[in-house]
């Protein structure tokens, strides 16, 4: 038998619901660490360290969402794997001699970069 003891006055089974969510939490804190890196922090000013968690607050909730749009396109790419693909992808901006006028080519030579590019609509 499991026993919890907690100083909120929620009724039990909310706070055993409560519980098994912790592992989204816990979830979270490792992708911050793993996949977005964000440490070690090396700042000693408050404001420089308050920049540094917005930044990474910013990135995991970015992450968040591409794997949310993953999951609504029913992709079996994972996020970390479209990140790996998509920091393979180069644009190549340009001004054609004749015109002058600026380009931009998304340089993308594999199968994968190219069916996520097609996934997200960008090209293709």
């Amino acid at each position: 038998m499991k026993r919890y003891l907690t100083n909120v006055k929620l009724p039990a089974d909310e706070i055993i619901h409560h519980y098994k969510q912790l592992w989204q939490i816990e979830k979270a804190f490792r992708i911050s660490k793993t996949d977005l890196k964000i440490r070690p922090i090396y700042h000693r000013l408050q404001h420089r360290i308050q920049a540094h968690l917005i930044i990474a607050f910013c990135s995991y909730k970015v992450y968040k969402e591409l794997e949310r749009q993953l999951k609504t396109k029913q992709s079996e790419i994972s996020t970390a794997k479209a990140i790996a693909i998509m920091q393979s992808i180069y644009t190549i901006k340009t001004t054609l001699p004749s015109s002058r006028n600026e380009t931009q080519i998304i340089w993308a030579k594999t199968n994968e970069q190219k069916q996520l590019l097609k996934l997200f609509e960008i090209i293709f």
